[in-house]
């Protein structure tokens, strides 16, 4: 299956400047395969270290010699590692997470060999106080589940995805291409965007045997949460991992996380989930100008979980030889599902995969409700994004929003056609806002930054 981290690892290769790498990401992303498929696309032999698997391979990373280093894992390995001609592979190093400061050697002394890092649970290791890690001489790359184009591709429909590429407001869109992208995208909604579970459907697998595949991934984190040794009982991680689940799209309160769970607990259990990347914050901005994350209120989050299949594991959406249609889920399950869908892609949109990508929301503090879904920094400016499960619904909050904050362009994310409106509109407090507001099917989440970029200018 074709993965556009890919691309860039491929330039990070290439690159004069290469750094040793680090790729983040949670279990199960496909950070070894990608590793694996770029030494093989590029013809390099590939030494690849499991410090999991075999913990004693970290003793030949106590010198600060990689040139040593190398000559003995060459003996151990009985492998020629030629620097101009290998790619040096250290998964699972959270298992030996000294490694890591031996990468400023390599980047130091032997720049030459591109030396890839990465781990399951490596960002324990990266907070460690202990760990010494090299920073500035190394580079990150951030690596999260299959998008919904890298979907279309694996079923092999890289003629529809082209057709939804080339989409440019104002024109219209075939219905036959509307049509046909709402049915994959409602498919994507229950498949999801884990490697294993997506390469299950290629297969034709029933719905059940999806579902239980997302099941097994919940089951092989809860065997990880045994891992975070001395830091919390894996029971308590277990059950703020539901709340989280239960509280899609709305504000995460720690104290209501569970009967059985303390505020301060909750709070320690939700930075041990974020940190084994199995949950994402949204947080809460005032969005008055760039960088959104200038002016965050840490009190006020939502929160994603890592993938929609791992929401429908753990909410128990039922599964048969098929799976139910959208529209015969719950509304409040719907509206809470579209926004764990909205904020994947967005999280996939980040101009840079060398930067941890980020979400933010707004919410009108006191007084009247108000909330905007997301807000996005796409090329330097603020756009908000207001998310509707189906084809309606109220907008008045968008509409005071783009009055308070004198923006001129809008998205919307709905179930309809494609389309763009200027709108003059009067917000409940009788001020009138004007603006233009890009409409979007769920399914071209992914391309807002190319569509923006593309609309016609105002005259």
């Amino acid at each position: 299956m074709k993965r556009y981290a890919s691309q860039h690892l491929q330039t990070w290769l290439n690159s004069s400047t290469r750094k040793p790498l680090i790729v983040r990401g949670a279990r199960q992303v496909g950070k070894t395969w990608l590793v694996r498929e770029l030494a093989r696309s590029t013809g390099r032999n590939l030494v690849e270290l499991n410090f999991e698997h075999d913990p004693q391979l970290a003793r030949h990373f106590a010198h600060s010699d990689p040139r040593r280093i190398l000559d003995e894992l060459s003996l151990v390995r009985g492998q020629d590692i030629r620097i101009d001609k290998s790619l040096l592979f250290l998964d699972e190093t959270q298992a030996a997470s000294t490694v890591l400061a031996s990468l400023r050697w390599f980047a130091e002394e032997l720049p030459g060999l591109p030396v890839v890092a990465a781990g399951s649970l490596l960002d324990f290791a990266l907070h460690e106080h202990r760990v010494s890690t090299p920073v500035g001489r190394v580079s990150y790359c951030y690596v999260g589940p299959m998008s919904f184009p890298e979907y279309l591709e694996a079923h092999h429909q890289q003629a529809l995805l082209s057709r939804l590429a080339d989409w440019r407001a104002p024109s219209e869109l075939s219905v036959a291409a509307h049509e046909k992208a709402t049915e994959w995208y409602e498919r994507f909604t229950m498949v999801g965007g884990m490697p294993a579970c997506v390469a299950a459907d290629l297969d034709d697998g029933e719905a059940r045997d999806i579902r239980r595949l997302q099941s097994h991934l919940i089951t092989s984190y809860r065997d990880d949460f045994a891992k975070y040794a001395g830091r919390m009982e894996p029971e308590l991680i277990e059950l703020v991992l539901l709340a989280v689940a239960r509280s899609l799209g709305r504000k995460f309160v720690y104290a209501r996380a569970d009967e059985g769970v303390k505020l301060h607990q909750a709070k320690k259990a939700l930075d041990l989930l974020e940190k084994a990347r199995l949950c994402h914050p949204v947080r809460h901005t005032a969005a008055n100008g760039v960088p959104l994350g200038g002016e965050v209120k840490d009190t006020h989050r939502k929160v994603l979980l890592l993938d929609v299949g791992i929401a429908h594991a753990l909410l128990g959406t039922p599964a048969g030889p098929r799976f139910p249609a959208w529209s015969n889920l719950a509304p409040q399950v719907r509206g809470q599902l579209t926004e764990q869908l909205i904020g994947q892609q967005l999280l996939a949109l980040a101009d840079d995969p060398f930067e941890e990508p980020a979400l933010y929301y707004w919410q009108r503090e006191g007084g009247r409700a108000g909330e905007i879904d997301y807000v996005a920094q796409i090329h330097q400016r603020i756009v908000p994004i207001e998310l509707k499960a189906g084809a309606a619904g109220s907008m008045k909050s968008l509409h005071q929003f783009m009055f308070d904050k004198r923006l001129e362009l809008a998205v919307r994310l709905d179930t309809n056609q494609p389309g763009l409106q200027n709108l003059t509109v009067h917000t409940t407090q009788g001020d009138q806002a004007r603006y233009r507001l890009l409409s979007l099917p769920h399914y071209l989440a992914w391309d807002v930054p190319a569509l923006l970029d593309s609309l016609p200018a105002v005259h």
